[in-house]
């Protein structure tokens, strides 16, 4: 059982991905928002019944499952419809990762939540012994994004705004990662906050 709990955060193409490697390397679980997303809403789910009383069964695809392409267009298009997908959305990933890092082995484990600063932050999130930030400048940001999707310029820039603002995020901070160097450069600095949270997780218990 996993009490202490660490809230791991990041804007688009900062390397969340890799830091969230170098944990499971060290074996320590980390809990994923993206994936409890996905599973709030699969095919049969609580979840995916309540979205389509709210939006409508046109934002169903032919196999019953949600068309996420569809539902993503029209969140991103109308900020009530967004509200309307995160009043339904979000306590269900609270509750899923909270329930998945409580039932972790270890002294501690990870929460990976991509939109912890625009999703209530440490108000949402109370359970959250410590927040650690990917930081990584947004010029740097924006060359990896347009790198790793082959998109162009105008939209890069257009996804990084609609996230919170860098500084934003490092407002909530316990911790920080900056990850503008190379790839082999993060292990290390996990190392090192590994010792940190274990040596934590053991004086609290």
């Amino acid at each position: 059982m996993s009490e202490y709990i660490i809230g791991l955060t990041g804007g688009v193409a900062s390397g969340k991905s890799a830091v969230e490697a170098c944990f499971h390397t060290l074996g320590v679980v980390v809990a994923d928002a993206d994936a409890a997303a996905r599973a709030a809403l699969a095919a049969g789910s609580e979840g995916l019944a309540e979205v389509v009383a709210t939006f409508g069964p046109t934002v169903l695809g032919p196999d019953g499952h949600l068309d996420r392409a569809a539902m993503r267009r029209r969140a991103f298009a109308d900020p009530e419809a967004r509200q309307q997908l995160e009043a339904i959305v979000h306590p269900r990933v609270r509750a899923a990762l909270a329930e998945a890092c409580r039932g972790a082995p270890g002294p501690y484990a990870v929460a990976s939540i991509p939109l912890l600063a625009e999703g209530g932050g440490r108000a949402a999130y109370p359970w959250l012994a410590r927040v650690l930030v990917v930081d990584v400048p947004e010029t740097t940001q924006l060359a990896r994004l347009l790198r790793r999707d082959g998109i162009d310029e105008a939209l890069a820039k257009a996804m990084i705004a609609a996230q919170a603002t860098r500084q934003q995020r490092l407002t909530i901070a316990d911790d920080v990662i900056v990850n503008d160097g190379p790839l082999e450069a993060l292990p290390g600095q996990v190392t090192a906050l590994d010792r940190l949270y274990r040596g934590l997780a053991a004086a609290r218990s």
